[in-house]
């Protein structure tokens, strides 16, 4: 892994979380949390095991208090535990759905004093050292018996020694265990200080603290142990740095207990340096930290590392990934790391065995591999040794906690790990366009719209915003007249009822349908020049619903055609031109959240409160052609059809309130999601504005300060990131202008408009091309003439279907992209780790647009 090696981090989100958890705040020695390929172990008011292909918590029963806790390295169902009570337990641990053990399989001592730290050994199979004060025993768990100790009293850092002592716990170092072969000063504080060895067996870090009381970092040369090769000084801060460092990447993670950031640096004792790769703010504090078998990694993700971060509530996976374009196994980022069978017994190594575990190569060709079966483990020690193993190697791609997008999980196999490319769109870039293309001065706008409302509309001439008055009062303001708004009163529509939603006529720019709490719509005229007075009357007022109205959508294809939904739990669609109701669609049994026609407009999908997704054939029947389960939370609901009609994209609440995307196949709803994309914990509901162009959705909440982009896809891995966009104060609503809109010659592809507390912005979505001055086909397909009807509304009616004609969005005088030919660009090789290549020498995550001569 070379220093030039560029790490994208990604904090995985709900389904990758282990959440409701209540983490151990007592002090000790140890992470406090460990991982094997299949399981976690975590400090708590008693030890728990969390299954990490299901986030299923389950509690074993100690007798004391746990200090710390580590797993086999040979067996992922073996753990031990040490405990105040001055003993190592091991605990056998069942494959998930049976009862943990609720008593140790083995107790080993009682010690002195209570037990500080426990490792068991790399190489040797059932050996585990233990520190308990100034002691260090060696185990031999099989026998049940000390095979030796030694005492490290009157070393001047007693509890730095007792790490040097368990971090030389190898067989090169077996003497290191008995007797002190080297001693020097580490750190010039005696407050805790850590050890962890590199990949080779001469050096090693250390962290502690200096004369001035600021955390360091030390790399050493055990063959000239008299100084450090390099050191490094962080910050001042009481808390103690926990290395964690992988051996095969030699990338290391600093993790400072009671903190909220992650520090990355690359480990090169050649050169010798500690170079500083990345760093990771967490949203939690941090009460421990482990780092998940290179085993268990998504290798064809790329993903060269995985914390698992402690935090006082969840257990938080963070992944650090390289970005590659290409889906393949790339040699250069994982080279043959340990396998899983140990080169010798107790016996063996004792006698003086020092070989090393075999290297375990990954597949030449890997391919999607499923998690492998959960294996069974036999209850208790009823035999020494074989009963301290279990059949638990998992396969070279491993379970994983994520998937490639980093944030996904698959439901039926939340464990496996779907790879797939990284977006085009990846380094998108939001920006807030130039102050002169504001409107400001916004005054009295009605901030407490319904969630089913995105709070304000817009087409491509004005946008329309309800105002916080009597009446219902909506101000019209045209987008072609930025600018300060005067302090007067604006001319508005008096729409005579409290403003429930309200929508654009895409084929008439000209109107306005408004949905009113007195179960009424109205439907009004606003003259081709603008807004220059008030109007009371409507062009036409809608009745048939007997409650307030949810949401109204034009069809997408037909003229005058209109569907609403109400809380008397209908849909009704409606022939703007007879102003009549003409179908009436039921099944809904609670609130009606969101509804959404499909691209063809021969479907109508909604969500409901009552948790499931329809999805219905207007002109077919009444009731829905197809059900779904939809989120499990009842807060709110969004729905918008995706993927050119394939699939469906709710965005909703889980049960614990986290905020989530769910993705239907509309073809089978009944099965559920096909994904599942966890985001984070908010009270809004996630508004979607899907580019069926791009395959891009776009997500906020109304108060929320982050725009979400993700690309869509409708198979593994489903949901792509990209860059998000923030800001520095909240959003009022956020929606999508016509594509239209965009400027072409920037590769602007999504523009936006952004309602603040009293101004609205526009904002630009542009990727970053390097020759802009061609026209850029990849990213601007022919679009859809939306603002053109296909059909008339009684032919809609009437069973007539059709298609929208397609334009290009090239501008005069460009040349597309795919006309152009590209030069080859010369590159250097060989700069990475190991004389390979990196990222930056092959061009991997560079648009080949941008590099051509």
């Amino acid at each position: 892994m070379g220093r030039d090696l560029a790490i994208t981090i990604l904090i995985l989100y709900f389904q990758a979380w282990i959440s409701d958890i209540r983490a151990g705040t007592t002090p000790s020695c140890g992470n406090h949390i460990k991982s094997s390929c299949h399981l976690i172990a975590f400090n708590s008011d008693r030890p728990v095991l969390v299954s990490s292909r299901q986030a299923c918590v389950s509690h074993c029963s100690p007798v004391d208090l746990v200090t710390d806790l580590d797993f086999s390295p040979f067996d992922d169902f073996l753990l031990a535990t040490g405990s105040a009570d001055r003993t190592v337990k091991l605990w056998r641990l069942p494959a998930p759905g049976q009862a943990l053990p609720s008593v140790p399989g083995l107790v080993l001592g009682p010690e002195p004093v209570q037990v500080e730290v426990l490792q068991f050994h790399p190489t040797a199979d059932g050996v585990l050292v233990s520190a308990a004060g100034t002691a260090v025993k060696v185990w031999d768990v099989a026998k049940q018996q000390a095979l030796t100790g030694r005492s490290c009293a009157g070393h001047p850092s007693p509890g730095i020694a007792i790490w040097m002592a368990l971090c030389h716990f190898m067989p090169r170092w077996l003497s290191a265990i008995f007797c002190l072969l080297q001693s020097t000063e580490a750190h010039k504080n005696s407050k805790d200080g850590r050890l962890a060895w590199t990949g080779t067996q001469e050096h090693l870090v250390s962290t502690g603290f200096n004369q001035m009381r600021e955390r360091e970092v030390k790399l050493w040369d055990t063959r000239h142990f008299s100084s450090a090769l390099t050191s490094l000084s962080l910050d001042t801060s009481p808390r103690s740095v926990l290395p964690l460092l992988d051996s095969d990447s030699g990338l290391l993670i600093l993790a400072g207990k009671g903190e909220s950031q992650l520090y990355c640096y690359d480990v090169a004792p050649q050169q010798p340096a500690l170079s500083p790769v990345t760093q990771c703010i967490l949203e939690n504090v941090l009460r421990g930290a482990a780092l998940v078998p290179r085993r268990a990694l998504a290798v064809m993700g790329c993903e060269v590392l995985r914390v698992l971060q402690l935090s006082d509530t969840a257990i938080v996976p963070v992944s650090y990934h390289v970005p590659r374009k290409a889906v393949e196994f790339h040699e250069d980022l994982f080279p043959d790391t340990a396998g899983c069978v140990p080169a010798s017994d107790p016996h063996a190594w004792w006698a003086g065995s020092n070989q090393q575990v075999g290297a375990m190569a990954w597949l030449a060709t890997p391919k999607l591999h499923l998690p492998p079966a959960w294996p069974r483990s036999p209850e208790g020690f009823s035999s020494p040794l074989s009963s301290l193993t279990s059949p638990s190697t998992p396969s070279s791609l491993g379970p994983s906690l994520s998937s490639t997008s980093g944030r996904v999980s698959s439901c039926g196999s939340c464990s496996c790990h779907l790879p797939g490319p990284s977006s085009k769109f990846r380094h998108a870039q939001g920006t807030v366009l130039h102050r002169d293309s504001h409107i400001t001065n916004l005054k009295g706008l009605n901030l407490t719209t319904p969630g089913e409302s995105d709070g304000f509309c817009a087409n491509r001439l004005r946008v329309a915003v309800p105002l916080l008055s009597s009446g219902g009062q909506v101000a019209v303001l045209e987008l072609q007249k930025p600018g300060r708004l005067p302090d007067t009163a604006l001319p508005t529509l008096q729409n005579g009822a409290a403003v429930m939603d309200l929508a654009w006529d895409p084929f008439d720019p000209h109107r306005l349908a408004v949905g009113g709490e007195d179960a009424r719509i109205r439907l009004w005229r606003v003259p081709p020049e603008g807004l220059q007075e008030m109007l009371t009357t409507p062009e036409a007022v809608l009745t048939g619903h007997t409650e307030k109205i949810y949401s109204l959508r034009f069809h997408p294809l037909a003229a005058d055609v209109l569907a609403s939904s109400s809380y008397d739990l209908t849909i009704r669609i409606w022939d703007l031109q007879a102003g009549a109701e003409q179908l009436r669609l039921q099944g809904h049994r609670d609130q009606i959240f969101s509804l959404a026609w499909s691209p063809d407009g021969q479907h109508l999908a909604t969500v409901c409160k009552d948790g499931y997704l329809r999805v219905y054939e207007p002109r077919g029947g009444p009731e829905p052609v197809q059900e779904g389960p939809g989120p499990e939370g009842a807060r709110g609901a969004r729905v918008v059809w995706v993927c050119d009609g394939h699939c469906l994209l709710v965005s909703g609440f889980d049960s614990r309130s986290e905020r989530q995307l769910l993705l239907y196949p509309t073809e089978a709803l009944a099965g559920g999601p096909l994904a599942v994309l966890g985001l984070d914990v908010a009270p809004s509901t996630l508004l979607p504005s899907y580019d069926p162009d791009t395959s891009l959705v776009l997500l906020t909440g109304k108060g929320d300060t982050r725009v979400f982009l993700y690309e869509l896809l409708p198979e593994a891995p489903f949901f792509l990131e990209c860059n998000s966009f923030t800001s520095p104060d909240p959003h009022k609503g956020f929606i999508l202008l016509p594509k239209t809109e965009c400027d072409v010659r920037e590769v602007e592809f999504a523009r936006c408009l952004r309602l603040r507390q009293t101004s609205l912005e526009p904002v630009a979505f542009r990727l970053p091309r390097v020759r802009k001055e061609f026209f850029q086909d990849d990213v601007f397909p022919d679009t859809a003439v939306s603002w053109e009807p296909v059909l008339s509304a009684s032919a809609w009616l009437g069973g007539a279907n059709g298609q929208p004609r397609l334009i290009s969005l090239q501008p005069p005088g460009m040349t597309p992209g795919r006309m152009r030919n590209w030069g080859v660009v010369s590159r250097k090789q060989g700069s990475g780790r190991n004389g390979r290549p990196t990222p930056r020498d092959s061009f991997e995550g560079v648009d080949w647009w941008s590099v051509g001569k």
